[in-house]
């Protein structure tokens, strides 16, 4: 890291620290960055802010890597990352963007990231606790035939839905940008490359800024008044009831895509029948699993009470029942269902259906809950846009 992210008690910051300070931010530690939980209004307001009107995030804290061919041939790059991830990397015209996923040998997760077409690179956006795991993995297994670069920029997410309207004031041609869409766009004379995307079910876009430039152009976006600061406390609440996995709690290398609900994210074209063969790591029981099912499934849960069921927590199919038929891995209150409890677990694949009832086991206490589908709050994402850039 740059100048911009030093050390203050041993925790990293982000180029936007002393403005998460100014603004009273509370902070705490979050994949060894002291980043803001919330600010003066609380995790309750800026969650519905960003659902009703524009959240501004640091996550600068994420890792950034452009990944460039020795050869000059970008095919040799999708090549490359094709041997790492299940997805249709060669499929991406310039501008698009992917979900992917990093996968192990027994076809367990490693990571999840974004992956932008760059035109002469790709970007891949990835968590910030597997960064530097990330950087060294794929200077492993691709750096014969790539050049990779983490990169030094600061990371700024905007959602909401007057994300657009907001961002346009500073960025006018944001609009034309769909979802999973990415271009450069200069910001107050910055180069940024702004995606539409982000990880809370709202509409918005993803920033990456020059480091020095990060807190100019993020208080220029808190300027217009239907935005405001937000801390990852409401991200990770936003983010559950858009049924969003978070890694480390809901994947990480004990789970495989299918189980996890992320089959979507292996590409047609690299199963079975199509035109590029598999050969990523584990795609033998990935694949065997698309196929034949998996013995335990994703699924959200509706407590029927009032108390929360947090990570951890075990599910059983009745009381006193001593056999566990699954474990909570995300949990809280969902402040878009009025506060209702809401939770992510792996269930059983015979409990892995709406209306199934199982119980949880809290602190002796037996708490039923209902199976329910995914997710919670529907998505509201731009997909639908005559004006495409890429179309141009």
């Amino acid at each position: 890291m740059s100048d911009d992210s030093v050390e203050t008690e041993e925790l990293k910051i982000t180029p936007l620290y002393d403005l998460h300070v100014e603004l009273g931010g509370h902070m705490a530690e979050f994949a060894g960055y002291d980043m803001p939980l919330h600010f003066g209004d609380g995790l309750l307001k800026e969650h519905l802010h960003t659902r009703t009107q524009a959240g501004l995030f640091d996550i600068s804290h994420m890792g950034q890597i452009r990944i460039r061919p020795k050869s000059g041939h970008m095919a040799d790059v999708a090549e490359a990352l094709e041997r790492l991830v299940p997805a249709d990397i060669a499929g991406l015209s310039v501008g698009q963007m992917r979900y992917c996923l990093f996968t192990n040998s027994r076809g367990r997760i490693l990571d999840d990231f974004l992956v932008i077409h760059g035109g002469d690179h790709f970007l891949l956006v990835t968590n910030s606790g597997r960064k530097s795991a990330d950087e060294a993995y794929l200077q492993q297994h691709i750096s014969d035939e790539c050049s990779i670069e983490p990169l030094d920029r600061g990371l700024i997410a905007l959602q909401g839905p007057e994300a657009e309207v907001a961002l346009s004031d500073v960025a006018p041609r944001c609009a034309e940008l769909r979802f999973r869409e990415a271009a450069e766009f200069e910001i107050l004379g910055a180069s940024c490359v702004v995606s539409r995307s982000g990880y809370t079910g709202e509409d918005g876009f993803e920033i990456s800024v020059p480091a020095d430039r990060a807190r100019e152009i993020a208080e220029a976006l808190l300027e217009h008044e239907a935005v405001a600061p937000i801390g990852l406390g409401a991200r990770n609440s936003l983010r559950l009831e858009a049924g969003l996995c978070l890694y480390g709690c809901d994947i990480d290398e004990t789970t495989t895509p299918v189980e996890a609900g992320l089959s979507w994210a292996i590409a047609k074209c690299r199963r079975p029948g199509g035109t590029r063969p598999a050969g990523f790591p584990g795609s033998d029981v990935i694949l065997q699993q698309l196929e034949n099912g998996t013995g335990r499934r994703r699924v959200g849960l509706r407590p029927l009470g009032r108390t929360p069921l947090r990570t951890g927590a075990l599910l059983v199919a009745e009381e006193e029942d001593e056999l566990a038929v699954g474990n909570v891995t995300s949990g809280g209150f969902g402040p878009s269902l009025g506060g209702a409890p809401i939770s992510m677990a792996y269930v059983d694949a015979s409990f892995a259906v709406p209306g199934a009832g199982v119980v949880a086991e809290v602190r002796g206490q037996f708490l039923p809950a209902m199976v329910v589908e995914l997710p919670f709050v529907a998505p509201h994402y731009r997909r639908g846009n005559g004006n495409s850039l890429r179309s141009k």
